[in-house]
């Protein structure tokens, strides 16, 4: 986990961006900076900041190509042509880093994961040369090392997996699948795997979780730490606020490293309670 120098350099900066405009924001999370991942962020009524504010700093977004613009949304049928990937998410970005200093280099790790909707290959052609134009904010990977920066890139949903191995410079990483785990990649191509839980688990949090998958929630929890990569399951939402409080809690207890969910104030309620 981060270090007590890290948790207080993203408080001192989400202070200075929403002190200004939202008088009594909450303070971030002392955890839940580096442990809450904002699915869908931009269905939130305020995309990225809404995220931040909570103190979430793992945040996904969809896009999709048309026109030659990358748009966010769920469904291509959705698109509004001012919710781009720049406006929502990479300008802001850069807002609040110039606002702070880069204080984010210090220890905290930002992940904006953008799951691809569209043609992967398509898709990079235009992100591919969209992301260089905002490197010096974002983490840099070449060969077996790089360079370190605020914010890390993951890319999701069609990866275009071929096309980024092929780059010796690139500013983005992929988002893993769990039989990665099984392979030697490089954790510079892929820091993280993902899984959706149903995919593995029947458990939704309603009375104790099978034995078994708990054996294999933990066994997979150490397969990703033991090869270095952080850890997510998405999908892990449930109707009913005892479940959902119950799996979250074997989700932090097993040491997920990212926990999904749509729902901002309920999950930083519940990592506060975590973290008294």
């Amino acid at each position: 986990m981060q270090k007590k120098t890290s948790l207080v350099c993203i408080t001192l900066c989400l202070q200075l961006l929403f002190c200004s405009r939202t008088p009594d924001a909450p303070i971030p999370l002392p955890d839940g900076s580096t442990r809450g991942h904002a699915h869908n962020d931009y269905e939130q009524k305020r995309p990225l900041l809404d995220a931040l504010e909570h103190g979430f700093t793992s945040i996904e977004a969809d896009i999709h190509v048309l026109d030659g613009q990358l748009y966010v949304a769920h469904d291509k049928e959705d698109i509004d042509s001012s919710r781009t990937l720049t406006s929502l998410y990479l300008d802001p970005l850069r807002v609040f880093l110039q606002k702070n200093k880069g204080d984010w280099d210090k220890g905290t790790p930002c992940f904006l994961f953008i799951d691809i909707k569209s043609d992967a290959d398509s898709t990079w052609l235009l992100l591919e040369p969209l992301l260089q134009r905002y490197k010096s904010m974002l983490c840099e990977f070449a060969g077996n090392g790089g360079k370190r920066r605020p914010v890390t890139v993951v890319v999701s949903g069609n990866r275009p997996v071929e096309r980024m191995k092929e780059l010796s410079r690139r500013y983005a990483a992929l988002d893993g699948r769990m039989e990665d785990l099984d392979t030697n990649e490089s954790r510079l191509l892929i820091p993280l795997v993902s899984g959706k839980w149903g995919d593995f688990f029947t458990w939704q949090g309603r009375g104790p979780m099978p034995a078994e998958e708990h054996a294999r929630l933990l066994d997979l929890v150490r397969k990703a730490h033991q090869s270095g990569r952080r850890i997510r399951f998405w999908a892990t939402d449930v109707a009913a606020s005892e479940d959902q409080a119950a799996l979250w809690s074997v989700l932090y207890q097993a040491g997920v490293d990212l926990i999904n969910t749509d729902k901002l104030e309920a999950l930083r309620s519940f990592l506060l309670e975590q973290g008294s």
